[in-house]
Parts: C-alpha cells; structure tokens; sequence
C-alpha cells in the first residue's frame, strides 16, 4: 500500500514552520471551510465554523468520524498564514474570506 500523498501546512502564528499532513485529509476540511465562510464581516466564531463544517467532511476521508477539532484549527491558521481567510479583531475572533 501506498504512503498517503503529504500537504504542507502552514501556521499564521509560526511563519515559515511547516508541518506534512495527509493530503487528501487537508482538502476535505479545507473545501468545507472555504464552503461555509461568509465573504464578509462579521464572520463565523471557531464554534460556529467546527459546526458548520462537520456535516460537510466526507466519512470516507475520516471513516472513523470526523472530529473537528485539530484539523479545523489548523486549517484555518494555514488558510490564515496563506491570506485565503481573514480573522476579525473580535472576541470571539470571528473568520471570513478576503
């Protein structure tokens, strides 16, 4: 069997560290992300968007239930340090697209 195709994940909070995470993984919740936030302030809170993307994330990526956690937050730092998603000054912070 194959090893897993890799991504580079980025960290808005640590610029230039980059960690390998499974590919096919990194696209799925990254495509229910980029599917669920608003083009525009306000944004969605971390809570909102971790509900908004669970029905989205395909069970054959995570066929042991999706646990949004580790994975949401991360992508969203990468799609942060990326500039492909905008975190509001907030508390909560909130996100958007560009």
């Amino acid at each position: 069997m194959a090893a897993p195709e890799k991504f580079g994940m980025e960290n808005v909070n640590h610029p230039g560290r980059v960690v390998s995470v499974d590919a096919d993984k990194y696209r799925a919740v990254r495509d229910a992300v980029l599917a669920v936030l608003p083009a525009t302030a306000p944004g969605l809170t971390l809570a909102e968007l971790r509900e908004a993307i669970r029905p989205l994330v395909p069970e054959a990526v995570f066929p042991d239930g999706f646990k949004a956690g580790w994975w949401m937050m991360g992508i969203q730092l990468d799609l942060r340090a990326r500039g492909q998603v905008v975190a509001e000054d907030s508390k909560p912070m909130r996100l958007h697209l560009p």
